[in-house]
């Protein structure tokens, strides 16, 4: 599939030639075009700031990490709870997306990276706010259960005992919630960051001043043939 661009005066035209072979419908093939342009595959020094992104990266899989060893110590309480969802393992998913776009990001700043990298922080971030409703509910939910089925002990001692086991079991579970919100939280910072600082980078390229790009990328002349590797 060929595209030509043609750019006068700010007014930008593409025409797409289709190509008849591909099942692919013309917008996913357009889509594939771009993506396999060296317009937005190349590599732009400067564009994003390689040890930030690589270091908020890194915070993002370790909190990530931490979602989800700590999912399986979890018992459900009521069907939709915290441990009944998955969410532990969902968000630790999603944590770990981010980070590795992140670095991605940081590591090989092309355009196509750095735009994916703000959308995916964009959407872990509302995944952010999410979970830490999610941990919020989860602490009332443990804090008012009640575990012991007080009708089967016949003894004092039996009641002592099941009673202290669920005290420990809620103190466990509230002190795992607190510190997951707290990371979530620094999760949420992180990817607001990220997502400002690949937004910054993609801006000052259109400016102009960002990093230099490679020859292939520069606009010099008014009318460009890019044909993609699939044409």
């Amino acid at each position: 599939m060929s595209f030509t661009v043609v750019k006068d005066k700010g007014v930008t035209v593409i025409t797409v030639a289709a190509d008849e072979k591909s099942m692919l419908p013309p917008l996913c093939q357009i889509m594939k075009s771009l993506c396999y342009s060296p317009m937005c595959c190349s590599v732009k020094k400067g564009l994003m700031q390689t040890s930030v992104a690589v270091a908020l990266g890194t915070i993002q899989i370790m909190v990530g990490l931490f979602n989800i060893l700590l999912g399986p110590g979890r018992t459900s309480l009521h069907p939709d709870d915290f441990a009944y969802l998955g969410a532990a393992y969902w968000l630790g998913g999603m944590f770990i997306l981010a980070g590795i776009m992140s670095i991605l990001a940081g590591q090989f700043p092309s355009r196509c990276l750095v735009i994916s990298s703000v959308v995916i922080n964009i959407i872990g971030s509302l995944i952010t706010i999410a979970g830490v409703v999610l941990y919020a509910i989860d602490i009332f939910d443990v804090m008012d259960a009640s575990m012991c089925d007080w009708e089967r002990y016949k003894s004092r001692e039996d009641d002592d005992n099941c009673t202290s086991v669920m005290h420990f079991f809620q103190r466990t579970v509230v002190a795992m919630d607190i510190t997951m919100i707290i990371l979530t939280v620094l999760q949420l910072c992180v990817s607001i960051n990220m997502t400002l600082l690949g937004i910054k980078g993609v801006c000052t390229l259109r400016k102009g001043k960002g990093g230099r790009a490679d020859e292939a990328d520069q606009p010099l002349l008014k009318e460009v043939l890019m044909t993609s590797p699939g044409a």
